[in-house]
C-alpha cells in the first residue's frame, strides 16, 4: 500500500479513465478529489478536457483508443492516485514526447521532499533534477552523485549527457 508502480507498459482495462486510474477500488468508493489530484500531477486534465465524456471516457481493450503517452500517464495517475509513500518509475516517460515528459517531471518534482521517488530511466533529462543517480553500464555501478556531479567526474555519463 505505500509502494507506487509505473512500469514502461501500462495495462489499462475496458473502462473509464476514472476507473483505470483508481484501479481496484469500487465505484462507490472512489476519492473524486483523488482522482482530480492524480489528473493534475500526471499532465492529464487538457486531455481529459478535450474529451466528449470526460474521465467518462472508455479507452478500450488495453488503451486502444487513446495514444501510448496518454496511457503511461493514465499509469502514473494510477500510482498517484493511492498516495504512496515511495513512488517507483520504471521506463515511465519513455514513451512521452519531450514537452509532455518535461510538464510531467515538472509535476513529479513537486512532490519532491514528500515522497520518495525512484526513476529508471535511459534519458538523461527524465533523472536531471533527482537528489542522487546512480549511473549504470553493462549491469555495474559506475559512478553515483547529483547530475552536475556526474558531468564532472565521470566522463561516461558526460558523454552521454553531451549526445542528447
Amino acid at each position: 500500500k505505500i509502494l507506487g508502480y509505473v512500469p514502461q507498459t501500462v495495462y489499462l482495462t475496458d473502462d473509464t479513465i476514472r476507473n483505470n486510474i483508481a484501479f481496484g477500488v469500487p465505484q462507490e468508493k472512489i476519492d473524486e478529489s483523488k482522482v482530480i489530484n492524480a489528473v493534475n500531477l500526471s499532465q492529464l486534465e487538457d486531455f481529459i478536457k478535450g474529451l466528449p465524456f470526460g474521465l467518462d471516457t472508455v479507452v478500450g481493450e488495453r488503451g486502444v483508443r487513446i495514444s501510448g503517452g496518454e496511457k503511461q500517464r493514465i499509469g502514473i495517475a494510477r500510482a498517484l492516485y493511492h498516495d504512496p509513500q515511495v513512488l517507483v518509475l520504471d521506463e515511465a516517460t519513455a514513451s512521452l514526447d519531450n514537452n509532455t515528459e518535461r510538464a510531467l517531471m515538472e509535476s513529479i518534482n513537486s512532490l519532491h521532499r514528500k515522497i520518495t521517488i525512484i526513476i529508471i530511466a535511459h534519458r538523461l533529462s527524465t533523472v536531471k533534477y533527482c537528489d542522487k543517480i546512480f549511473f549504470l553500464s553493462e549491469g555495474k555501478l559506475i559512478s553515483e552523485g547529483t547530475y552536475d556531479e556526474l558531468l564532472k567526474k565521470c566522463p561516461e555519463f558526460r558523454q552521454i549527457a553531451f549526445m542528447s
